[in-house]
């Protein structure tokens, strides 16, 4: 006991009281309590108080008479955290909002609500929220704020021989570079076709226009067959994407340079957005996270004066109640839910690694989902009323032109009604930017994960060269984006989409969530977040993150793979080798999760058993801070 004492009263170290329970604890430098000897960084934190009429001073003040402190010998680590932070608390949730909110809750809740029941399709919606995505978000968001790292080294703290799913989640983050950012791409493609008095979209007499154009608006008399072809559909078909110069994958043809300029542009807006770290991501946020929400209310206003929104709307909500016995409706609720969410990317861990300690992740966890949901929801009314509008003028029931999916409801049908609205020009404008701000959200988020995720795994290197590091980065998904801008180009983006991240990621969340709850344990998790928060979850969370998150992703997992329809795109079916090339890219994500834990048996010294042991538990319980000093200091 002699040495301790000599040890504290020669050592220049920070001596620093407990507060009284009573006090928050933000005004405190966070510090953790280890027993001595084998179990160090492997016991479980335990927090520590002192009676309120206890002096301050050091910690080897403190007498026997403190019941709140062990007897034994602990060693105080004492840690200054120097990891970036976010400037306001509105940076982080703008941050966590723009990601969750994006282009598909304007393309493909609308469509997967009203083809499952309308109204009806509510019901599974939002019972998969409760049950499945928001307990996932709320995990994520916890994790990424207890542990202070990104999605490869938190794996350390939590199972090691798990961290093959970080890398998995940033190969799976580059495939959604490749194609997502050729998207918005498009969406500016538009927007600068859209600076005119007659938006190009409106007649049949361009370049680009064939026999089959079609134009109705504004005639009588129209006839429109199987062949016909609206000149919404033929600028994005013909104009923008070029399509018909390419007879399918085996022949993509040249990149497109007006699209490659509207790229390089988009990256370049990336890039000067990221560079500097959330400081100055958390201050575009506020533009292109807030953006979307004025446009969307202008576009819900006017869509709702157009004759015939009615139909739409009534389309959009009448139930069906007779879908809720179908397997798939419940199918695509639990898919559009975790994709809209976005648990699994890494993108939540990165966010939430960049907040206080004891930032309440619980309330931001709700909140988020909420605004995401409602988004989602109110996004039909705004597409509805201009499908409503478009059965009214073409004399067809809104079933007939509410057929397209995905990028054709954006680049076809949408701006076809707009092209016909008067004031056409400003409703185009601002509806391609309104598409260009969420999709740059999500790439912020998308990109953010990688990097911290990389950073945080190799420091040494990194910690003083991020702009190289995100140039470097920003430059590979540009490259890689390339055969995304040919002619054919937009059949990549279909096969990217749909084997480079779908079946992927929902199979890397779901190694996630039993990694998480059977193998670090439900109740150290739990306590981590009572560490933080100052309460444990309830039994509801419990309960979700050991089972029924677990078993809602193995259904949709279980689900997508009995049932797979043919691929295909316009009117080009993709043949049986492209789906080989896509379910090999798939696995070139997720494969580095069994190489990982391969590796990682077979490198770690000692009996299977040991191996298991050290290979399953984690090297340290206590968040991972990133620290400008680190003092250790025996208290007797």
């Amino acid at each position: 006991m002699l040495f301790p004492l000599l040890l504290n009263l020669s050592s220049p170290v920070i001596r620093k009281s407990f507060p009284p329970p009573n006090h928050h604890p933000r005004q405190f430098l966070q510090t953790h309590f280890y027993q001595r000897g084998d179990s160090l960084f492997n016991s479980e934190p335990t927090m520590s108080h002192q009676d309120s009429s206890a002096p301050t001073g050091s910690l080897t003040a403190q007498g026997p008479s403190n019941s709140g402190y062990n007897t034994n010998p602990v060693t105080v680590i004492t840690q200054t955290d120097s990891r970036d932070k976010w400037s306001k608390k509105m940076d982080f949730l703008l941050s966590v909002i723009g990601f969750a909110v994006d282009l598909g809750n304007v393309w493909r809740f609308p469509y997967i609500c009203y083809q499952n029941g309308g109204g009806a399709f509510l019901i599974p919606y939002v019972l998969m929220a409760i049950f499945g995505g928001v307990p996932l978000f709320y995990m994520e968001l916890a994790l990424g704020q207890f542990h202070r790292t990104g999605a490869i080294s938190i794996w350390k703290h939590i199972c090691p021989i798990f961290k093959g799913i970080g890398f998995a989640i940033c190969i799976i983050a580059l495939y959604v570079s490749f194609y997502y950012n050729t998207i918005i791409a498009w969406a500016l493609f538009y927007f600068y076709s859209s600076f005119t008095s007659t938006l190009p979209w409106t007649n049949c007499d361009n370049p680009w226009n064939t026999a089959n154009c079609t134009n109705y608006f504004g005639k009588n008399n129209v006839t429109w067959t199987n062949f016909s072809k609206s000149p919404a559909e033929e600028f994005y078909t013909r104009n923008v994407l070029e399509i018909h110069k390419s007879s399918g994958l085996r022949n993509v043809g040249g990149i497109r340079w007006q699209l490659m300029l509207c790229l390089f542009l988009i990256f370049t807006i990336v890039y000067f957005s990221l560079w500097k770290g959330v400081k100055t991501s958390g201050k575009v946020v506020w533009v292109t996270a807030t953006l979307p929400y004025v446009v969307l209310f202008i576009l819900l206003i006017r869509g709702a004066t157009l004759p015939g929104a009615w139909r739409g709307v009534s389309f959009y909500l009448k139930p069906k109640w007779e879908k809720l016995l179908e397997t798939s409706v419940w199918v695509d609720a639990a898919a559009q839910i975790f994709f809209s969410l976005g648990p699994g990317f890494g993108v939540l861990l990165a966010l939430a690694s960049y907040n206080p300690f004891t930032n309440n992740c619980y309330r931001d966890a709700i909140v988020t989902s909420l605004v995401n949901c409602l988004t989602s929801f109110v996004s039909g009314f705004v597409i509805f009323t201009v499908l409503g509008y478009m059965a009214e003028k073409r004399n067809v029931e809104v079933e007939d032109v509410a057929k397209d999916k995905g990028p054709s409801l954006l680049f076809i049908t949408y701006p076809e009604a707009i092209a016909n609205m008067v004031g056409s020009t400003f409703f185009a404008i601002i509806f391609f930017v309104m598409m260009i701000t969420l999709g740059l959200d999500s790439t912020f988020g998308g990109l953010e994960a990688i990097i911290t995720a990389v950073m945080d795994e190799y420091p040494e290197y990194l910690s003083q060269r991020r702009e190289l590091f995100v140039l470097g980065l920003v430059s590979v998904c540009f490259l890689g984006s390339l055969s995304t801008l040919t002619n054919g180009g937009a059949y990549v983006v279909k096969l990217l989409e749909e084997f480079g991240v779908s079946c992927s990621i929902i199979a890397v969340g779901f190694l996630e969530a039993i990694a998480v709850s059977w193998f670090y344990g439900i109740q150290r998790f739990t306590n981590d977040i009572k560490s933080m928060l100052g309460y444990t979850p309830g039994m509801f969370w419990k309960v979700c993150w050991v089972a029924i998150s677990p078993a809602f992703l193995a259904y949709i997992i279980v689900s997508s793979l009995l049932n797979q329809p043919p691929l295909t795109l316009f009117d080009y079916e993709y043949p049986e080798w492209s789906i080989i090339v896509g379910y090999i890219i798939g696995a070139s994500s997720f494969m580095w999760i069994p190489i990982y834990m391969v590796y990682k048996l077979v490198w770690t010294p000692g009996s299977l058993k040991q191996r298991l042991a050290v290979c399953l538990r984690p090297e340290r319980t206590m968040p991972d801070l990133q620290t400008d000093s680190l003092s250790m200091t025996p208290v007797p």
